[in-house]
């Protein structure tokens, strides 16, 4: 069967005056049913608010755009309200109650990626609303709710009924909401665009990788993570995940070329990628990418919280490791060639500024 790996854009599901929530749909995107993978952005206006809800999935939150507060609750434990921002990567192990709200002139938009083995519909994230005119106790009749909250059942009906609204609302300015502890983000989130860095190579690139080392949470969440920086015309190494991961990619600023490899040496993609794009390389197959003139960043996860790839050019590459003789009887070229070969790549790893 031939895997479509074409990449694809985001489709709104539902929303109003507070915000939208969009979607990957596995029906347009099938690698993500394949792969067990879901994803999706949530945009809030001025005051908009994300309904409290869990999930069925595990995920990565990752702040593409603006800033305001998410509401985080693990199980079994207290309210975590963080100061959320552009560049924030935040993990949410299954089951956690979250909402979101942002009360600035900028746009707040949220993407999520996540496992979804434990979901209703593989490549799908369903959400379970608290409140709302779809949340969970609405389907309850006003004696279960009064008698679970000790309530007269008019004060059920009353807390039950008021939220007209669908998984997103737009507040009154005058709302007052919990300001966020920043003492709670420790532990719970990171910015990537503020971490140290995990690769930094001049004209080529630069990546801070999430993992449990810096982010111990995504350890539950069972996903690693990184934000890829490619400066303008340059080259990402081709390489595969040799741990078997999933890297589902999406393409936060830019544009370029990307090419993937599969079995059989197979040129099974070859695409120009822009902002707003998720495509998604099958285990074991190699990706590369090439960044226009103003550079291209995307946002990965991979499916292993402390994911292992092999870079099949650069320093660090495969090649570097074997024998001459193992390369000119592997390539089938005389010592000569194999010696230009070798020669090359030997101070670059991952990155490859552009020809001069």
């Amino acid at each position: 069967m031939e895997l479509d790996l074409t990449p694809k854009l985001a489709k709104k599901i539902y929303g109003g005056d507070g915000g939208a929530y969009y979607a990957w749909c596995p029906s347009e995107l099938p690698m993500l049913k394949e792969g067990n993978i879901g994803a999706a952005k949530l945009s809030l206006d001025k005051n908009g608010f994300a309904l409290p809800r869990y999930s069925d999935s595990a995920k990565v939150a990752y702040v593409l755009q603006g800033s305001g507060v998410a509401g985080i609750v693990l199980p079994e434990k207290e309210e975590k309200v963080l100061p959320i921002k552009k560049g924030d990567a935040i993990a949410l192990p299954f089951g956690v109650v979250t909402w979101y709200y942002n009360k600035d002139d900028t746009e707040l938009v949220i993407l999520f990626l996540g496992d979804t083995k434990t979901a209703h519909k593989p490549g799908s994230f369903t959400d379970f609303f608290l409140t709302g005119s779809n949340g969970i106790f609405t389907g309850f009749s006003t004696e279960f709710v009064s008698r679970a909250w000790d309530v007269d059942e008019s004060i059920a009906k009353t807390l039950v009924s008021s939220q007209p609204g669908h998984g997103i609302v737009k507040l009154s300015p005058s709302v007052k909401f919990p300001e966020p502890n920043k003492d709670h983000y420790k532990g719970m989130a990171l910015n990537c665009e503020e971490a140290p860095l995990d690769v930094d190579i001049k004209g080529g690139g630069k990546v801070v990788v999430l993992n449990t080392k810096n982010l111990p949470l995504v350890g539950e969440v069972g996903l690693g993570a990184d934000l890829v920086r490619l400066d303008g015309s340059a080259m990402c190494s081709p390489g595969f995940s040799c741990d078997s991961a999933l890297q589902v990619t999406y393409i936060v600023r830019g544009s370029g070329r990307a090419q993937v490899v599969g079995a059989d040496g197979k040129r099974v993609l070859e695409v120009t990628v822009k902002a707003g794009n998720l495509f998604i390389v099958p285990r074991f197959f190699v990706v590369s990418k090439i960044a226009d003139p103003d550079g291209m960043d995307w946002f990965s996860i991979i499916t292993t919280p402390n994911p292992i790839f092999t870079h099949l050019a650069g320093r660090t590459s495969v090649w570097k490791a074997l024998s001459p003789e193992v390369l000119q009887a592997a390539f089938n070229v005389p010592a000569e060639v194999e010696q230009q070969f070798s020669s090359k790549r030997k101070a670059e790893e991952i990155f490859f500024p552009p020809p001069k």
